[in-house]
């Protein structure tokens, strides 16, 4: 009868720890989740998204796939800081809205230089391709040329600013991570930004 009474107990103490678990689980599964797509840089993302009229969301989902919010990232090809901006773009950029300023490639490691060069850029790039975000991020990964002449072929045309298949691997892989980080984005957080 005692062993009885000790396997009854035994078993209440698992059934609380299992239940508490379950009550727990979906908190902690929040907390890694928020940790894994923060909102770093928080004011300056959304100062730039709103002077720039575009989705805070979307500026955090290319940040996290262009340098996981490191501000040292760089690139095989050069392109540094937060949104991986390159010289040449640096330059294309300064000239639309900064071009008064004593900004030098250099400023792209400051993170707010970086979000805003970077926040313009994207910006540019979804008012050209109709607010499609994945034609805007394949645009933003491959530059505005590329995705231009694969709109020019239906076979990956999807409408005048719409690309409806990513021929490129690597331009594929990447509109694909932007797209899942900003549907994680939207999932963790549309609620409280509305």
């Amino acid at each position: 009868m005692r062993k009885t009474g000790k396997n009854l107990i035994v078993l209440a103490v698992l059934l609380a720890v299992g239940l508490l678990g379950l009550l727990t689980a979906p908190k902690a599964i929040r907390v890694i989740e928020e940790h894994s797509f923060p909102l770093r840089y928080k004011d300056t993302v959304e100062h730039y998204a709103a002077e720039f009229e575009m989705d805070p969301l979307m500026i955090y989902a290319i940040i996290r796939t262009e340098s996981g919010f490191d501000q040292t990232a760089e690139s095989a090809v050069g392109a540094r800081g937060l949104m991986q901006i390159t010289e040449e773009t640096f330059a294309w950029i300064k000239l639309k809205i900064a071009n008064d300023e004593p900004l030098t490639f250099e400023d792209l490691w400051d993170p707010s230089v970086n979000i805003r060069f970077g926040s313009y850029y994207l910006s540019r790039c979804l008012e050209r391709y109709g607010g499609n975000l994945a034609t805007a991020s394949a645009a933003y990964h491959s530059g505005w040329g590329t995705v231009d002449s694969l709109l020019a072929d239906p076979t990956y045309a999807d409408g005048e600013n719409t690309l409806k298949e990513f021929p490129y691997p690597q331009m594929s892989r990447y509109v694909q991570k932007v797209g899942r980080a900003f549907e994680k984005y939207e999932r963790l957080y549309r609620q409280k930004q509305e």
